[in-house]
């Protein structure tokens, strides 16, 4: 049963490497340029362009390998805001009063009924599209979810006896927070926060898909599906290799997250 949860995390681990390397890689090295059309229109995967042209002319590795830094850079981004906003909600909403607590949890869970994809559309259409705006909507409509998995879990947590042992012995609320409800809480955020990144991934994509992504010459997977779709049965690796890679790096985080899990949850453990 170890060797099994391992196997998951290493593979998980190893998808979503592939994606970084991409993704590194594109920092230092790209073969051709973003947004040079010169390869000539839908070109045939092999010297000089490996895996051939778009029906603008741009080189397909290129634009494959911006495409990982952009979903990588937006996924990651994303997360990071999600978590700034749902963590600190979150514990506020756990250490208020009840009335006040139940209105924050019903309006968690108004804003949950949104989906993530039409409130990140909605913030887009506010602002320009950039990679940072992007990234901006997507964490501000994941910051809900987290914020209501955060309360839950201080809830729980602030109901445990050595919390009132710590609290008869004189330690204050701050310190009870660093020293005793965060160390309980960020096992099941992480796995939580893990499994948010792959759906940030895909709202990424699906924005780009609708034009609302990061604008040219930014290449973006969805993008690319969008641009490719017209030309799929003439040259179906434009369509195909963006598909490929974005399912890559969502299994691949969904893996990590559900390793992460078994890791996390000594029940799990023993279940398995």
């Amino acid at each position: 049963m170890r060797t099994r949860r391992s196997a998951t995390l290493v593979f998980g681990c190893a998808l979503v490497a592939v994606i970084v390397i991409l993704a590194v890689a594109s920092l230092v090295w790209l073969p051709y340029d973003p947004a040079d059309t010169s390869g000539g229109r839908l070109a045939s995967p092999g010297l000089p362009h490996l895996l051939g042209t778009d029906k603008l002319g741009r080189d397909l590795l290129t634009r494959l390998m911006v495409g990982a830094r952009v979903a990588l850079a937006v996924g990651i981004g994303s997360v990071l805001v999600g978590a700034a906003l749902g963590v600190t909600s979150g514990l506020a909403a756990g250490f208020t009063t009840r009335w006040l607590d139940d209105t924050v949890a019903a309006l968690l869970d108004i804003l949950i009924a949104f989906p993530t994809l039409l409130v990140a559309m909605l913030v887009v259409a506010v602002r320009a599209a950039s990679i940072g705006t992007v990234a901006l909507a997507i964490g501000l409509a994941m910051s809900a979810v987290v914020a209501r998995l955060t309360r839950v879990l201080v809830k729980r947590v602030l109901a445990l006896d050595f919390i009132t042992a710590a609290r008869t012995a004189g330690t204050s609320w701050p310190r009870v927070v660093i020293g005793h409800v965060l160390p309980n809480i960020w096992p099941t955020l992480l796995v939580n926060l893990a499994l948010q990144l792959g759906l940030a991934v895909l709202a990424e994509a699906s924005l780009s898909y609708l034009g609302l992504g990061p604008p040219p010459p930014a290449a973006s997977w969805g993008r690319m599906l969008q641009e490719a779709q017209a030309t799929a049965l003439t040259a179906p690796l434009g369509a195909i290799a963006p598909g490929v890679l974005l399912v890559v790096l969502v299994v691949g985080v969904n893996l990590v997250a559900d390793g992460l899990r078994d890791v996390a949850d000594p029940t799990r453990r023993r279940i398995r």
